[in-house]
């Protein structure tokens, strides 16, 4: 698994559904080159149980995220048509129903191999026949990418564990922070705390409002 931070985002195309309700074939992160930060994470499978507490809680928070100019696009390793079933299931059933934001299907599963999330890799039997060693799905791979297409930030859970969206929020503002001001942000740093100049001054500076 290799590390993406500071690296320019794997590109791809693949079919998603988007809007909650329509599946497109070739959607890929690029339209958001230039025009928007994005954060992309990867879950492992539809109809499952801390999946589906995530998505609603990426929502929750979508009209916030998109506020401050970044988009929210999930990734698992189902079918397009799979993610529409899901989409088409009420909350209290398990399901996804209110999800607007664009889900993509990584049927190949090329997308979470490139981006280092892949449980499991392929190898070959005795009779070289192409075998999967592992689930291959993926894990709970999340990346904030800038409007470069720069990956800034990613973090992997293991299965059972789900992700803090208000943790990714804090690290969004923390990017935005750097990015208007030039300051770095200091551990557990929130927006409207003192940040610090990367300077040995302005590092003194901070630690002297303690």
């Amino acid at each position: 698994m290799s590390v993406l931070v500071g690296k320019k985002a794997p590109s791809f195309k693949a079919a998603a559904v988007i809007n909650g309700t329509e599946i497109v074939k070739d959607f890929s992160l690029d339209q958001y080159v230039g025009k928007s930060n994005v954060l992309f994470f990867f879950y492992p499978k539809d109809f499952t149980f801390v999946c589906p507490t995530e998505l609603h809680a990426f929502q929750s928070k979508l009209a916030e995220f998109k506020a401050k100019g970044c988009e929210v696009v999930a990734c698992s390793t189902d079918t397009e048509e799979s993610h529409w079933s899901w989409l088409q299931m009420s909350k209290n059933q398990g399901g996804i129903q209110g999800v607007t934001y664009p889900i993509v299907a990584d049927t190949s599963k090329t997308i979470s191999m490139n981006y280092g999330v892949l449980a499991g890799e392929y190898d070959y039997d005795e009779n070289g026949n192409t075998v999967a060693n592992g689930p291959m799905i993926a894990y709970r791979g999340l990346f904030l990418i800038n409007k470069a297409g720069v990956v800034m930030h990613e973090v992997v859970n293991f299965f059972p564990l789900g992700r803090n969206v208000d943790e990714e929020m804090r690290v969004l503002d923390a990017m935005m922070h750097n990015e208007e001001f030039g300051e770095v942000c200091p551990a557990n740093w929130i927006k409207g705390g003192d940040a610090m100049k990367a300077t040995h001054e302005g590092v003194s500076n901070y630690l002297a409002k303690d």
